[in-house]
């Protein structure tokens, strides 16, 4: 177990993805799945190769996901997300290119929490006047 490994722990809406960044060909595994079968939308598969592309490291690196949470889009955030941080352990250099590029901030935007008297967070109930 001497070989090296970077972890990196990614955010965005309900999903949360840890990533291991092991030296390797460029395989992108996704809770046990390769990429390509658990992300069908090509442009998903974009967003999660995006901090990869922009360090240029796509293919030195095999990326090891294991992603709860969400839906697909935000999965692809969180691991993106994941991959950026693990990158910085890696190597320091990255952070400008990392930052300039956004993938090191946390996307804070959630769901709204639902009130009481309405039906949803801000819808309420049908207004009738008789």
């Amino acid at each position: 177990m001497s070989e090296v490994q970077y972890i990196g722990t990614g955010r965005r809406k309900e999903s949360v993805a840890r990533v291991r960044l092991v030296p390797g060909g460029g395989r992108i595994v996704i809770n046990g799945k390769e990429m390509d079968d658990y992300f069908g939308l090509e442009t998903l598969k974009l967003i999660v190769r995006q901090p990869l592309v922009a360090t240029e490291t796509e293919g030195t690196f095999d990326v090891i996901t294991k992603v709860e949470g969400g839906g697909f889009s935000g999965q692809a955030g969180a691991i993106r997300h994941g991959i950026a941080r693990a990158l910085l352990q890696s190597d320091d250099s990255y952070r400008p290119t990392l930052k300039k590029n956004g993938f090191l901030t946390r996307d804070p935007r959630m769901k709204e929490r639902k009130k009481y008297g309405l039906k949803k967070a801000r819808r309420a109930p049908q207004f009738s006047k008789r």
